[in-house]
């Protein structure tokens, strides 16, 4: 079968593509593509990574581990020394490591927010984040190269790798918790402990958070943190419709603050004092302000072109250079990677800010939402509340349109932009923006984005808007796309 990396690695349905026989294959290529020496990362703090050196971690996925130590057998017959994670992990910790460890590249069997049945391969590089765009189609070029040859993977018995110390068992989480008391102000904490419930959504990013706060004097109730390959029947994402135990938690008293992590714990989300969905828009724009506020840093503001105009409203306010990427927290880490960042987040929850890795995490940003509440001594509602006030309102909707077949996305961009509506509800549309999908920006600040998937037919249509009315009537244009005559 012929297996494609997204925005953020392979993913597929368990014992349909997901198998051990194409991970083996997936792992090989990945051997093949780093040891071609067109796998550029450069120098790292100064240090070239050893090209000889990978890591491997796993969430709490049906099979999660078995996969991971399949992949360690495939990297070290092909010659390289292999560190694999002792349980499973958050992403982040795994690229912090692939990172501490001066590795070439990591592994990391996950599909993140995805549903059970699924299960992936996100692929890191030694700076600590996503492989590019151009590594990944690297490793799919070897992937159809092996394939034609009628190549199969090279394998190494997992005791035998063990004994020649080419797969070495660790725990990278002391070393991660060490990173992020150096991004976090503990003394702060520590100064206004409250009540806080983590909802690790039978994640890998279970026991992270309460870990971390222990002698801090916050008391932490963690739901949903034990071992559950199923996610008890959801998708373990971190969003309003999932989170009814969170906001249940709150209900009976178990903290004034919630924060949910998804299964891989790169994506955060969280709920006010009154179990109210505070989504990953206002969660950005807060600790963007919060950091340029009370910490008084500076640095351009990244977000995805589907992400919130308020984070445009504080860089106009604060003199800092916005910067809207394609969909994708890829193209955020090139960005911290070649430039001064402040921040950099997504709408999905993935997020990360000045001295972290490249890499969105849900537990550094929920570690960061209890400084907030600590250090400003205000419940998180009335947080949001001052920031609509000075920045909003703001309100956002997302929906996904299924079609009755694929639509070329390249075809469908021109066609949206060449009928591009004078104005929606109306109110002017006063720029075009195609740099993912086809985004109409309206007189009134609020927008309409329109993106084709790329791999399957849906059309996903996003809004944001001062009033609820103006969203709906955004909506109900999206909703039209595909009735429009080509």
């Amino acid at each position: 079968m012929t297996i494609h990396f997204g925005t953020d690695g392979w993913r597929g349905v368990i014992s349909d593509t997901f198998t051990f026989s194409n991970l083996r294959q997936v792992a090989q290529a990945i051997s093949d593509a780093i040891a071609s020496g067109e796998w550029l990362n450069g120098p790292i703090d100064g240090v070239d990574p050893d090209p000889r050196r990978m890591v491997v971690g796993f969430d709490t996925r049906f099979l999660s581990d078995r996969y991971a130590v399949e992949a360690s057998r495939v990297l070290a017959a092909n010659g390289y020394k292999v560190h694999l994670t002792s349980a499973d992990v958050p992403t982040p910790a795994l690229s912090l490591a692939v990172r501490q460890i001066g590795a070439m590249g990591g592994v990391m069997i996950t599909a993140s927010h995805n549903a059970p049945r699924y299960n992936g391969v996100k692929l890191k590089t030694a700076y600590g984040g996503s492989a590019s765009p151009e590594q990944c189609r690297r490793v799919e070029v070897y992937l159809n190269d092996n394939e034609n040859r009628g190549r199969g993977p090279n394998l190494m018995d997992y005791d035998q790798a063990r004994a020649a110390g080419l797969i070495e068992r660790f725990n990278p989480t002391s070393a991660y918790y060490a990173h992020l008391r150096t991004l976090i102000d503990f003394d702060a904490l520590a100064d206004n402990p409250q009540q806080v419930v983590v909802d690790s959504m039978y994640g890998s990013g279970r026991g992270q958070i309460k870990g971390i706060l222990q002698g801090t004097g916050w008391e932490v109730f963690e739901i949903r943190g034990e071992m559950n390959p199923g996610f008890g029947g959801i998708h373990p994402e971190p969003i309003d419709r999932y989170l009814g135990p969170l906001a249940g938690a709150i209900a009976a008293g178990r903290g004034q603050l919630g924060l949910a992590t998804d299964g891989d714990a790169d994506r955060i989300g969280a709920m006010d004092r009154r179990g109210t969905y505070v989504d990953p828009h206002r969660i950005l724009a807060l600790a963007a302000r919060y950091l340029i506020e009370k910490r008084g840093w500076r640095g351009k503001l990244v977000k995805t072109v589907s992400t919130t105009q308020m984070i445009n409203r504080l860089g106009e306010k604060y003199g800092l250079e916005v910067v809207e990427t394609p969909v994708g927290f890829n193209h955020i880490a090139d960005w911290m990677l070649k430039s001064d960042v402040l921040i950099g987040g997504e709408e999905s929850g993935g997020m990360s800010f000045k001295g972290h890795i490249p890499e969105g995490d849900g537990i550094l940003m929920g570690l960061l939402l209890v400084e907030m509440v600590a250090a400003s001594r205000v419940p998180l509602d009335e947080m949001v509340s001052q920031l609509l006030d000075d920045f909003g309102p703001s309100y956002y909707q997302r929906l996904d349109l299924r079609l009755s077949h694929p639509i070329p996305k390249e075809r469908m961009v021109e066609r949206l932009v060449a009928q591009a509506p004078a104005s929606i509800g109306g109110t002017p549309v006063r720029q075009v923006i195609a740099i993912d999908g086809v985004k109409y920006m309206l007189s009134d600040d609020s927008w309409l984005l329109i993106r084709p998937s790329g791999t399957e037919p849906v059309l996903r249509i996003y809004a944001e808007a001062r009033e609820p009315e103006m969203v709906e009537a955004l909506l109900e244009h999206g909703r039209q796309i595909p009735a429009l005559p080509a």
